[in-house]
């Protein structure tokens, strides 16, 4: 195993982006918060020493996250809200910032299954 020189944002939706989901057009989507939130996207950000520093990356490129969320659920932009303001983005998500990432891969191995 060994440390990569990365940090992470997990990037979870809250309850404004799963009414966004519901009231997608023909949208049938039964999933809760709960659900919506126990698989969350991860993006690799630059190394952090402060958090400030972890913030400040994310608030330059929240308009890429932000789209990247939305399209999983919709790849019509026309159904994606107008203003996708940083105001907004932190209204619809939660961000959880880690500071250490190990890369463990290597060490499981290809030839390990996991059925």
């Amino acid at each position: 195993m060994y440390a990569v020189d990365r940090s992470v944002a997990i990037v979870k939706p809250k309850e404004p982006f799963l009414d966004w989901i519901r009231n997608l057009p023909g949208s049938e989507i039964d999933i809760t918060l709960e659900q919506l939130r126990a698989d969350s996207t991860v993006y690799l950000i630059p190394d952090f020493d402060e958090i400030e520093d972890a913030l400040a990356a994310i608030d330059h490129i929240y308009g890429r996250i932000f789209e990247a969320e939305l399209s999983e659920w919709s790849d019509e932009e026309n159904t994606w809200p107008v203003d996708r303001s940083l105001k907004l983005f932190w209204k619809w998500f939660d961000v959880s910032l880690h500071s250490i990432v190990i890369d463990a891969a290597e060490d499981i191995g290809e030839e390990t299954a996991f059925s």
